[in-house]
């Protein structure tokens, strides 16, 4: 687990394979349920030093997904109330128009 080096919140985290392996669907399924693993110890962390109101945990996979770093990670971020005008449809808000339905 690292912080990520551009949050995008308070506390935005990284769990990072130790195996070089490019994406997600790349990963065995004991890296997968350890990174897992990682993000229940993240949360425990996180709850600690910020006390965030929710999360969002996600992959990008691919360029066109926007990942910028060709090494698997999965983003654990603390979301906090206002740090969005609109936090309805979550994770929907990366493609305009989609966030609220």
């Amino acid at each position: 687990m690292i912080y990520d080096r551009w949050p995008a919140t308070r506390g935005h985290t990284l769990i990072v394979t130790a195996r070089h392996v490019e994406d997600f669907f790349k990963t065995s399924r004991d890296e997968r349920q350890a990174m897992l693993n990682l993000v229940d110890e993240a949360k425990v962390l996180l709850d600690e030093a910020y006390a965030p109101q929710g999360y969002n945990i996600g992959v990008n996979v691919g360029e066109t997904a926007g990942q910028t770093v060709m090494h698997c990670h999965l983003h654990v971020i603390p979301r906090y109330r206002g740090d969005v005008p609109n936090p309805r449809g979550g994770i929907r808000a990366v493609i305009p128009g989609k966030q609220s339905y």
